[in-house]
Parts: C-alpha cells; structure tokens; sequence
C-alpha cells in the first residue's frame, strides 16, 4: 500500500511539473470554459443552463482522452516498464495509477469550472449536488478507463491522437456539449449514443438537474459504469510491458469490446 501511494505521489506531482500535461489538464479547458462562457451565453443566452456540466465534460475529455493515453506510450517505448517489471511492480498499478492521478487533475479544475460558472457568467448551478458528484465521478472514471485502453493498444504515440480524435471530435460535434440531443436529426441520435459524453450531458441534465432528457438519465449512467469497467478490465489485460515484444495476452481489437455498452444503449434508448 506503500509503494502504491509513492507511485501515486510521484505521478501526480509529475502531472503538475510536465507542461504537456499541465496544459492539457488545467490550462487549456479552463481557457476553453472562459472562452465559451464569455462567447457563447452572449451568442446563446440558454446555454448557461449547461455550461457547468459542459465544460465539466469537456475537461474530464480533454484530461482523460486527449492527456492520459500519450504519456503511457512513451513511457512503455523508453522501457520505463521493463524496469517497473524487473522491480515488482505490478501492471494493475501501472495502468491505475496514471488514471487516478489524471482524475484527480481534472476534478480539481472542474471543481474550479463550478465555483466560478455562476458568479461570472450566470451559470445554472445543479439542483441536486449529490447527483453533480456523482455522474462526474462515473464520468471521469470512464474516461479515464478508455484514455489508458487507447494508450495500452496504440503502437506509437500518433496512433494515440488518431485513436484519441475519433472519439473527440464527435463527442465535440454531436456528444451533446455543444448542442442538445433533442435538437440531432433522428438518423444522427444513434450514433451519438455511441459516446460517452452523450450520456454524461444526459445523466447529468436528468439526475443533477432535473431536466427532461432524450435518454433514460439512470440507464446512461449505468452505460457509462459498465463501459468504464470493461476498459480498465480490458486495458489491465492487453497491457504490454515492452514495445518491442510481440507476444500479447490477446489481440488490440479486443479493446473494441469496450463499446458493447454503448452498442446496447442505441437499443435501450430506441
């Protein structure tokens, strides 16, 4: 337990000294929260109803699917791991630890997006606080879990930011944050309830707000749990120790599996 929580230290403070992941973690969604806090509510007076749990997505996004994956990476084709394994250090650790201390970064500068939204923009404050907490937790988990299957998988640190925009960029476009669901055309909705910001924005509007959602709030925070424990799971077993070892407990496909939840969603929610 010792060695887990030096190993933890040691992480989190090195996510705090690397300016890639200070940027990514504090600097840029919070210049991203002012940006459309100042713009946008002028633009759309109605989108300060969402713009604490929108940029609180967007944060947890930024930190967990475009910040998590690229540092494990590199950190496997330095042979940083052949070392950790020599030493005793076990590859639950390795694959956890990195995403604890990468939710800890983002719910601190989410908890930063909450304080300010409404003082500053007029930002709608949830109406049940309990719920916020928790859809945010189930959400960072989340996204933490697929930012270490995308890291564990990818061959090199490019096919982390390929792997990383294909859920990104959507998740920007038709994930929610921006624009409601209730507004997608009917033949796009299915493909949004392939991402996980999708049902973060409606748990979040359905169990933190009490707002009528397009999706069953409770259902996609069950989504989001399941999906978020298949990628952990999935990542702790594709992990590899070595770059250039070719000899894998299974095939980097399987991290597809991952998605079977959402898979099921556009079902439960048709």
């Amino acid at each position: 337990m010792t060695a887990f929580a030096q190993h933890f230290a040691f992480e989190f403070k090195a996510g705090l000294r690397n300016p890639a992941l200070l940027f990514i973690n504090y600097l840029f969604p919070l210049a991203f929260y002012a940006l459309m806090g100042a713009v946008m509510t002028k633009i759309n007076p109605g989108f300060t109803e969402v713009l604490v749990p929108a940029m609180v997505v967007f944060t947890i996004m930024t930190g967990t699917i475009l910040g998590l994956p690229s540092p494990l990476v590199e950190s496997r084709e330095a042979g940083i791991y052949r070392s950790y394994k020599i030493n005793g250090v076990p590859a639950l650790s390795i694959v956890t630890i990195p995403v604890l201390t990468t939710i800890f970064h983002v719910l601190i500068t989410s908890a930063i997006i909450v304080a300010t939204a409404t003082p500053l923009f007029k930002g709608v404050a949830p109406s049940d606080w309990g719920g916020f907490v928790l859809v945010a937790l189930v959400t960072a988990f989340t996204c933490g879990a697929i930012g270490a299957l995308i890291g564990v998988i990818s061959a090199n640190s490019q096919a982390t930011v390929l792997w990383s925009q294909l859920i990104f960029l959507p998740s920007m476009l038709i994930g929610g944050l921006m624009l409601p669901l209730s507004l997608l055309p009917k033949g796009i909705r299915p493909f949004s309830a392939l991402l996980p910001t999708s049902h973060a924005m409606q748990a979040f509007m359905g169990l933190a707000y009490d707002q009528t959602t397009t999706f069953n709030p409770t259902v996609s925070l069950g989504i989001l749990l399941a999906s978020g424990v298949l990628a952990l799971g999935l990542a702790i077993y594709l992990f590899n120790w070595d770059s250039r070892n070719q000899a894998r407990r299974g095939h980097p496909l399987m991290a597809l599996l991952a998605l079977a939840p959402f898979v099921v969603s556009i079902f439960l929610q048709s």
